[in-house]
């Protein structure tokens, strides 16, 4: 028995033995020249990816169980970008894990430190006075053939500024824009130089998209300053239709500002880099000493990519526990940056002179895009996960999965201090492809599907590009977007689809299901934490919470922000159980089969309680970056009346008036009818979305009542506080075409409260919960609100009771009022009765 123990501790032993992975290993201190083995490790992740090859190429028996690539502490400056390929690949029973060793820090940066710092002695052409003394230099560092170029600088891990004329958040308007000339004309800028103008760009604010354009001239003309700028971008920014700059005397011209000149060194944290003398200038704050700081410039686009093809995919590699930092985006400053949504930059972009496309009819603009460079880029992947890890100090996305990328997992990790998005998943339309064609390859393969993004703590990002998103979602199929908190974002938290189209395309089955989105909107509005697109059937946005949304101070409509956005085409979504602070939700141009069930600020406590990190991943929560002073949108909420008229023929049945409510955030209850009509008793907060979806009824008119001219409150007219629930009777009549008469009617029922308080005192004893009456033209909506399960036939005798004046009241009323089309002779109140 006991050697039978033995023999069976052996073979378990052995068991263990050949399912164990294989460690290679990576130090600061190592060489690539060495085995890899923990005594003589590696200096670099190409040299361990390099022997990982050759054992899986070999077939050795050591990785039956898997390679592990332990890293240990250290900064790793990485010359190029690292190249993971199909040859690299794993199994399910044998993958390659990339990770940092235990409780230790490992950073990757395409970044390099730059020393040497002087305190500038001497005149500096172009420096403002009020910089003399105070600003330090260093060489820029060269590569042999060129001066570094970069966009951005970071002093002991906080990013500094590029010297922009407006400092902090104040920004300037234009004046106009010339599409025909491509120019744009601005305020003169007090104590400007233009012989010191050679580098300087312009960022100007456009809806929903900011540009950065490079200026080629500018000629003073008066107290103005006409701008050129170079091409491609010029042509771009004055062709393309949406987003185009705003012009509004109501809310103000787009926003802008200049950046990247001399003269605007002139408070502490900016800098510049002067690329004609070879200098850095950068003034410190009080905080800081360029003596030890670390100051890094960014050097590579691209610190990792994983590159597979359609037949020869990478898979099976984890990376965890690593800090991928400073990466660097250059398009902008070689041909400029125009967006024409989440980041993606147009290629070409123009106005149909006569509007209509094969896929939509109404269709106006075309476009074509790119694809802003990422640190991180995963192309023809699966089973490629990153887990806690962490992404800061990016110019543009920090981690893109793009083209045939499936069953890959983002957990547990900091996206924190970058540029553009935080992440992008899945197909934005190809660079040949115009934006608004349904996207449906005839090889599968190519599509992004049956990811998960959950548990990431996404804060502070977009913070230069402020129309990217926290996560953009493009063409992507069972996609699982859950638990993660998003966070101090300029644009839109959560952004999925693309195409706007109602036409079906590979979108289907994703799912963003128990995020918390909060303080978003800093910059860019038209914008919702979450924001959908096209046809997406069996898709699912449930139990978020979203609150939070800053003031943004160059809104192009400061109204035009929302919790929830289902744009262009969206279809086939169940929108359930969001807490939202308040139903400030946008429906615009939807397409068929959503469901809008239990939104809101009555959702359960429980799902506000989920929502957002799970417990084990909240340690990240440390990582959050402080939110902005500039405050807190609170949506004004009040009731308004929508009225439609039919032909006699075409009133909607129930069934597609149930079909209605249900897609577009309307209870049946809030829906009465009368002869031809149908009234919506709605919030007002739901008005621009009923704009556009109650045409779809095919009224042949629509009618908004949002002109309240009385307001009887139970509260305030009766010191008594309102019943939990109400039911709504609603009515309508004609005021008569004599305008003196009208004006006479008005007069009464503003001063009725203190003239005939007798009618007060009658609503309250008929209990009556409130009374208001709306008014659009000459025709009243009157809604009385009774407690639930009373009648108004019940009720509305005890106003009169023991109290002539109401009575006299209602006949003073008679000459002032008859009925609407349609009612009979002497009939003057019509009742609307509700749809259930």
């Amino acid at each position: 028995m006991k050697r039978l123990s033995i023999t069976l501790l052996l073979l378990m032993n052995l068991l263990c033995l050949q399912v164990a992975a294989i460690d290679i290993y990576i130090s600061i201190d190592g060489a690539d020249t060495n085995t890899g083995v923990k005594e003589k490790p590696f200096a670099s992740l190409h040299g361990a990816l390099r022997k990982a090859r050759e054992l899986r190429r070999l077939n050795d028996p050591a990785i039956k169980g898997g390679i592990r690539i332990i890293i240990k502490k250290g900064f790793y400056k990485l010359d190029e970008p690292v190249i993971i390929r199909p040859e690299d690949a794993g199994t399910a029973d044998s993958p390659t894990e990339i990770i940092a060793q235990a409780n230790e820090k490992v950073i990757f940066s395409g970044g390099t430190k730059i020393s040497g710092w002087k305190k500038v002695v001497g005149r500096v052409p172009g420096l403002a006075q009020k910089a003399v003394g105070k600003v330090w230099v260093a060489d820029i560092p060269n590569d042999g053939a060129a001066d570094l170029l970069f966009r951005q600088l970071w002093i002991d891990g906080e990013k500094a500024t590029n010297a922009k004329y407006f400092n902090g958040d104040q920004m300037g308007r234009i004046l106009s824009w010339n599409a025909e000339k491509e120019t744009c004309t601005i305020p003169l800028p007090h104590n400007i130089n233009l012989n010191q103008s050679s580098s300087m760009e312009m960022l100007i604010h456009q809806w929903w998209a900011i540009a950065n354009l490079r200026v080629k001239s500018a000629k003073i003309a008066g107290k103005t300053l006409e701008l050129r700028f170079m091409q491609p971008e010029s042509r771009i920014q004055s062709e393309h239709p949406w987003p185009a700059p705003w012009i509004s005397q109501e809310t103000g011209n787009s926003a802008f500002n200049l950046y990247n000149s001399i003269q605007f060194l002139d408070q502490p944290g900016e800098w510049f880099e002067d690329l004609k003398n070879h200098k850095l200038y950068y003034w410190p704050k009080a905080t800081e000493n360029l003596k030890i700081a670390t100051v890094i410039a960014p050097v590579l686009e691209q610190l990792l990519k994983v590159e597979g093809d359609i037949d020869h995919q990478v898979a099976h590699i984890a990376f965890k526990g690593i800090s991928f930092q400073h990466s660097s985006w250059l398009r902008p400053a070689k041909q400029g940056h125009v967006p024409h949504q989440a980041g993606m930059y147009m290629l070409d972009a123009y106005k149909l002179q006569v509007p209509g496309t094969a896929d939509k009819k109404t269709l106006e603009n075309q476009a074509w895009v790119g694809r802003p460079a990422a640190a991180i880029e995963i192309q023809y992947g699966n089973h490629i996960s990153f887990e806690s890890c962490s992404f800061e100090h990016h110019a543009s996305t920090g981690l893109d999965y793009g083209k045939g990328t499936h069953n890959n997992t983002i957990k547990g990790n900091l996206f924190k201090d970058i540029g553009g998005s935080g992440i992008l998943i899945g197909t934005f339309s190809d660079e040949s492809t115009e934006v608004h064609l349904p996207y449906l390859p005839k090889d599968l393969r190519v599509v992004s599907k049956d990811n998960t993004i959950e548990n990431n703590l996404i804060t502070d990002v977009t913070n230069e590009d402020w129309g990217a998103v926290g996560i953009g979602a493009g063409y992507v199929n069972g996609l699982k977007i859950l638990h993660n908190e998003i966070c101090d974002v300029s644009y839109s938290g959560i952004s999925m689809g693309w195409g706007w189209t109602k036409t079906k395309n590979v979108m289907a089955n994703n799912i963003i299901q128990g995020n918390k989105i909060h303080h978003y909107g800093k910059h860019m509005y038209d914008v919702a934490g979450i924001y959908t697109l096209s046809a997406q059937p069996g898709s699912q946005i449930t139990e978020n919470v979203i609150d939070s949304i800053y003031r943004a101070p160059y809104a192009h409509l400061p109204e035009h922000w929302f919790y929830l956005y289902t744009d262009e085409g969206s279809s086939g979504f169940t929108i359930k159980d969001n807490w939202t602070p308040h139903e400030k939700y946008l429906q615009n141009a939807n397409g068929p089969d959503n469901l809008w069930k239990d939104n809101g600020p009555g959702v359960s406590a429980s799902i506000k309680k989920n929502a957002g990190l799970r417990s084990s991943y909240q340690y990240l929560l440390k990582n959050k970056s402080t939110p902005s002073k500039r405050g807190i949108n609170t949506a004004i909420e009040k009731p308004v009346v929508f009225e439609l008229i039919f032909h006699a023929d075409s009133i909607p049945g129930l069934a597609t008036l149930k079909t209605f409510a249900e897609e577009n955030n309307l209870k049946t209850k809030d829906i009465y009818n009368w002869s031809n009509r149908l009234v919506v008793y709605t919030s007002s907060l739901k008005v621009e979305s009923l704009q556009q979806t109650l045409k779809r009824l095919n009224a042949t008119t629509i009618k908004l009542y949002d002109n309240q001219i009385y307001n009887f409150n139970r509260k305030l007219n009766c010191g008594q506080e309102p019943v939990k629930e109400w039911d709504n009777i609603i009515l309508s009549a004609n005021l008569v075409k004599d305008k003196k008469l009208q004006s006479e009617y008005l007069d009464y029922h503003k001063t009725q409260f203190d003239k005939w308080p007798e009618l007060s005192k009658g609503f309250c004893n008929a209990s009556f919960q409130q009374l208001v009456i709306y008014k659009n033209d000459r025709q009243l909506m009157l809604i009385i609100s009774i407690p639930k399960g009373k009648s108004l036939d019940e009720l509305n005798p005890k106003t009169t009771e023991n109290n002539p004046k109401v009575a006299e009241w209602n006949a003073l009323m008679k000459k002032y009022q008859e009925g609407i089309a349609g009612t009979k002779p002497d009939e003057v109140w019509v009742f609307f009765k509700p749809l259930d």
